[in-house]
């Protein structure tokens, strides 16, 4: 065991985002890799456009000047995700007035734009991450096996610095949305 620790070690010291050393997360036990460079509390989001229900692209940076959550989900069309954006639209405790609300998938737009109108959502900005992946392989959360996002939520300053970031280990499961609630509003009253 600790020659494989040494030797996990060994690999991020040298090879950071190789995939042979990157994380591990699982769907109702069976494991399954995530692929890209890893994120990290501190590190600012990276630069990716990605097109909003509209196919308007969407740069992440443009991001910045606002406390902003990002909840990152595999599909909105399973049981999961679905509840996890409800939450999000639904129970953020007032969120949705004074930070931004984002949604990331690998749904294509048309599908998100379907999913917010049935489920009556406004208050939330869906981007797709459909086309190549990019948001994926550029944060690490792009799970190899089946090239869908993982579960995640990230909360950004408004300097656009990831403050919080929790990557599920077990994606039938959901993220901690209070903690994330709780983290997004300290960034508010701080001013941060």
């Amino acid at each position: 065991m600790l020659h494989r620790i040494g030797f996990v070690l060994l690999g991020l010291l040298f090879f950071p985002g190789s995939s042979w050393a990157d994380s591990i997360v699982s769907l109702r036990g069976k494991p399954m890799t995530l692929r890209g460079e890893t994120l990290q509390v501190g590190q600012t989001l990276p630069s990716v456009r990605l097109p909003d229900r509209g196919m308007n692209r969407i740069d992440l940076q443009s991001l910045k000047g606002n406390v902003t959550l990002v909840s990152v989900v595999p599909s909105l069309d399973t049981p999961t995700c679905d509840k996890q954006t409800h939450i999000l639209s639904e129970e953020n405790k007032g969120l949705d007035q004074v930070a931004k609300l984002i949604t990331i998938s690998r749904d294509l737009p048309f599908a998100q734009k379907r999913f917010a109108k049935e489920a009556k959502i406004n208050n939330v900005i869906f981007l797709s991450d459909y086309r190549d992946a990019g948001f994926g392989e550029a944060t690490g959360l792009l799970i190899d096996e089946n090239r869908l996002l993982t579960r995640a939520i990230i909360v950004l300053d408004r300097a656009g610095v990831i403050r919080y970031l929790e990557v599920v280990s077990e994606l039938a499961r959901l993220p901690d949305m209070e903690k994330a609630f709780a983290m997004t509003w300290s960034l508010i009253n701080k001013g941060n």
